[in-house]
């Protein structure tokens, strides 16, 4: 699952979403969890149909690329994580 690199402006609050219904193959998420870098900041975090997971990112510093990380637990057992790069920029 390729993630890649997206972009964003400092001054926008948007919602980033993984979907992971091809890697969880019939099995739901249980528990979702995200690592955001400050100056970043994360808000609204949920889970959507049992198999997509949703954060509101805002802030961050022109010029600057974040890593954000979610991490979920299956409810059959498996856990991983999906990396995704956040470059802020001025639109």
């Amino acid at each position: 699952m390729a993630l890649g690199r997206l972009t964003k402006d400092p001054d926008a609050s948007l919602p980033y979403k993984i979907d992971w219904t091809a890697w969880l193959a019939g099995a739901t998420i249980s528990q979702s969890s995200w690592t955001v870098p400050a100056p970043l900041t994360g808000s609204g975090q949920s889970i959507e149909s049992g198999t997509k997971t949703v954060i509101m990112l805002a802030g961050g510093v022109a010029g600057t690329t974040y890593t954000v990380t979610n991490r979920i637990s299956a409810t059959d057992g498996r856990v991983d994580d999906r990396s995704f790069e956040l470059r802020v920029v001025e639109r």
